[in-house]
């Protein structure tokens, strides 16, 4: 396949080229390059033949137009993404124009190129749609989330996503598009810029600087390796039909406190303090964040049992204990990611 990734030089979707590459596929990427996306990432995958590269913004109705003229594609992968919670609770209007208007361009486009093809390639053309979690709101102590749950996003981002998840929808009923979305839990592994739980505490850990948790440190999230989420969506994109909506997650139910200390008492092991203390007495608890979702959980039944989707990481732990290990191999990578955001 020529598969048009978009938001590639991020983490996620810089895993799923890996991921596609290994499958002998050829990639075109998308990525505007902002604070959270970096050539980094891709470092030694583009090659001008297999693996081609344009920088640019999905909501750039000429640039996209400009792409799907260029390219003989069989099928999109929407990655790109503002994610990060607190920056859609300070400065909203960025995840409205990524999340919606980005979508829209895309959707569009897609369809345009679509309707434009064989009918052969018509029926093999997919339009999939990365979402998240978050769209479903929050859990209480029990129950998980599913694709048949009605949305109730609360924050921004989510309700951007949301949003996003919703014209996808439409986009298949209304024209056709053959469309298919995915929802994952947290994602962790190796190339996560540290603004997220588990990078920012290893990076700050390994500076000797106050690890901030929020409030209690109690809220509940399901972590899924970013190379298990990355297969799961090529199975969706391959395998899925259109219409319809997987949800990946990790089975791995963490307390926010419990994950940092896991990484405390990992880099105690691997990497002690000069003055023999625990990374522990590092942890410092700051004021919750505005409408902090108390837990996320997701039920990924309907995607082994569809889709044949199998998780490599079966222990929290171990992926853990390799990401951490990724991250203390790869200091200049994370000196190089957070340098740009500071210096725009």
């Amino acid at each position: 396949m020529k598969i048009l990734v978009t938001g590639a030089a991020g983490f996620i979707g810089s895993a799923f080229v890996r991921h596609a590459i290994k499958k002998s596929d050829q990639v075109v990427i998308i990525d505007k390059l902002t604070y959270a996306g970096h050539m980094e990432n891709l470092e030694g995958l583009i090659d001008g033949t297999n693996v081609v590269f344009e920088q640019g913004d999905i909501a750039d109705d000429n640039f996209i137009a400009s792409v799907f003229k260029k390219y003989e594609l069989d099928c999109v992968a929407n990655f790109a993404a503002e994610s990060h919670v607190d920056n859609s609770i300070h400065s909203p209007r960025e995840f409205i124009e990524t999340n919606i208007i980005g979508t829209f361009t895309l959707l569009d486009n897609s369809r345009k190129y679509w309707m434009n093809l064989s009918e052969e390639k018509k029926k093999s053309f997919r339009y999939l749609q990365v979402s998240t979690d978050e769209v479903y709101g929050t859990l209480g102590d029990s129950g998980k989330f599913h694709e048949e749950l009605p949305y109730q996003p609360n924050s921004p981002y989510s309700a951007s996503k949301a949003s996003a998840d919703h014209l996808v929808r439409a986009w298949h009923h209304t024209y056709g598009l053959p469309t298919i979305t995915t929802n994952c839990s947290n994602n962790y592994g190796p190339r996560q810029y540290p603004e997220k739980l588990i990078p920012v505490m290893i990076t700050k850990a390994l500076q000797e600087e106050k690890l901030p948790v929020y409030g209690n440190g109690g809220n509940v999230r399901d972590w899924i390796h970013v190379e298990d989420h990355a297969s799961g969506v090529y199975l969706a994109l391959t395998r899925g039909i259109p219409g319809e909506t997987y949800c990946f997650g990790g089975n791995s139910e963490r307390r926010n406190l419990d994950v940092v200390n896991a990484i405390c008492a990992q880099l105690d092991k691997i990497s002690p303090r000069a003055n023999g203390k625990s990374y522990s007495d590092l942890i410092s608890f700051v004021q919750d964040r505005a409408g902090h979702d108390w837990r996320y959980a997701i039920d990924d039944s309907k995607a082994q049992a569809k889709l044949g989707f199998e998780r490599q990481y079966q222990s929290f732990e171990d992926g853990l204990a390799a990401t951490i290990d990724w991250y203390l191999k790869n200091t200049q990578w994370c000196k190089q990611v957070l340098s740009k955001k500071e210096a725009q």
